[in-house]
């Protein structure tokens, strides 16, 4: 029976890290590129984001509730489907994740100081690794501080696109001024522009990876996603509704830092380094949720030898997964200094997608007894998940593939030659 961690987590810690982990960095960028793909229909392709992450956060929070331990849908998939099922999902999070890690770090560095992107980024990983080793309430603690300073900084966004100058003057920007043309409606728009919103939403899986150190998880976790999902979804809809109406969807999609741009746009151009300022919080914020839910998947993949089972060492007194912590620390490291990863996350999308799909497999095989959702809910979220995943940019769904065909064949290696 490997030894377990302590659940010193109540409803509103699991809340602000499932916060700090999708009110990442990613709003501070993802509206952009969404918006380049679906123009004026961008709320509609939020609105399918919301729909997607809705069915699976509703499938992750049951069958966590039933599986309260470390590791997320690969125990779920281990559990329902069957060790390989389990196994696909614990690599796509595992090493999607540790390169999202790696980005995020990135992402801190240039907002800081662009030049000294690495160093910082190194710097924040080792950070936030020792943080970490020193317990998961002390994470939690300093979760809540950036999530409370990220969403301060976006109030002040929202209000400065809702009241502010709506004119489009490009003064501000080093940007061409395009034709006001309309976007047409076009499905496979809409639908990729969902697929790069939903990534933003993703981070809920945190607290479904953190199970096992939930106080009450059969009652605490539901209500946590739900809680994090519905402030997440408020959030993102009111910046979206900001952006739209100070930048324009042509504007918005040509911007490098739309944010900050929108408040500028406004009129209201001295909170641009106080917008800078949050976005390296926010980076902060979901590298610290990233580090934690890669290890425990990475904790919960060694106890049953899909990984090396040194890794599977629980400290004694502290009670958090050291090694576990330590190997994902280093790896992120490791891949700051040897690969430039700002375009080359490409497949962590996918990935998470494909994680969402098997937990919706998952809880398609719940019965009403285990607390089965309705079944309308897993059929949607798997085949919105699989749909979107199909849908994203054919640079993403190749390196996707290609991410999975080499987890399969270490998979086969590891089973035709175990070790510990």
């Amino acid at each position: 029976m490997p030894e377990e961690l302590a659940r010193r987590l109540g409803t509103t810690d699991a809340v602000v890290v499932g916060l700090s982990a999708m009110i990442g960095a990613g709003v501070f960028a993802a509206f952009a590129p969404a918006a380049a793909v679906a123009g004026d229909w961008l709320l509609v392709s939020l609105a399918l984001a919301a729909v997607v992450a809705y069915c699976n956060a509703t499938s992750s929070a049951r069958l966590a509730a039933l599986y309260p331990e470390s590791g997320g849908t690969y125990v779920y998939g281990r559990r329902r489907l069957g060790p390989l099922w389990g196994y696909l999902a614990g690599w796509g999070f595992t090493v999607g994740k540790t390169a999202s890690c790696a980005a995020m770090a990135l992402t801190f560095g240039a907002y800081v100081a662009p030049g000294l992107e690495r160093p910082l980024a190194v710097a924040a990983v080792a950070a936030l690794t020792l943080l970490n080793l020193l317990g998961v309430q002390r994470s939690a603690g300093a979760a809540r501080i950036i999530v409370t300073f990220v969403l301060a900084v976006l109030l002040a966004v929202v209000v400065a696109g809702l009241t502010g100058d709506d004119e489009i003057r490009f003064g501000w920007f080093a940007y061409e001024p395009l034709p006001q043309d309309p976007y047409p409606f076009e499905v496979g728009s809409v639908l990729q522009a969902a697929g790069l919103l939903f990534f933003a939403f993703a981070g809920y899986a945190r607290i479904a990876t953190l199970g096992e150190e939930v106080r009450d998880p059969a009652r605490t976790i539901p209500r946590a996603v739900g809680i994090a999902l519905g402030i997440t979804l408020v959030v993102y809809l009111l910046v979206a509704l900001a952006a739209l109406r100070t930048l324009k969807p042509l504007l918005l999609a040509q911007s490098r830092a739309p944010l900050s741009d929108l408040v500028k746009e406004a009129g209201y151009g001295w909170l641009a380094p106080v917008v800078g300022a949050g976005a390296a919080v926010a980076a902060l914020g979901a590298l610290l949720a990233l580090l934690l839910g890669v290890s425990r998947t990475v904790l919960a993949m060694a106890r049953e030898r899909d990984l090396p089972g040194a890794l599977a060492v629980v400290d004694p007194a502290r009670r958090v997964p050291r090694r576990a912590e330590l190997a994902v620390g280093g790896a992120v490291i490791v891949l700051l200094l040897v690969a430039d990863l700002r375009e080359a996350i490409g497949f962590s999308s996918f990935g998470v997608l494909v994680y969402y799909a098997i937990a919706n497999a998952c809880a398609l095989t719940l019965g009403r007894e285990e607390g089965a959702p309705p079944r309308a809910v897993p059929v949607a979220g798997l085949v919105l998940c699989l749909v979107l995943a199909a849908t994203l940019p054919a640079a993403s769904v190749v390196a996707g593939l290609a991410v999975f065909a080499a987890g399969l064949a270490i998979y086969a290696l590891r089973r035709r030659h175990p070790a510990g």
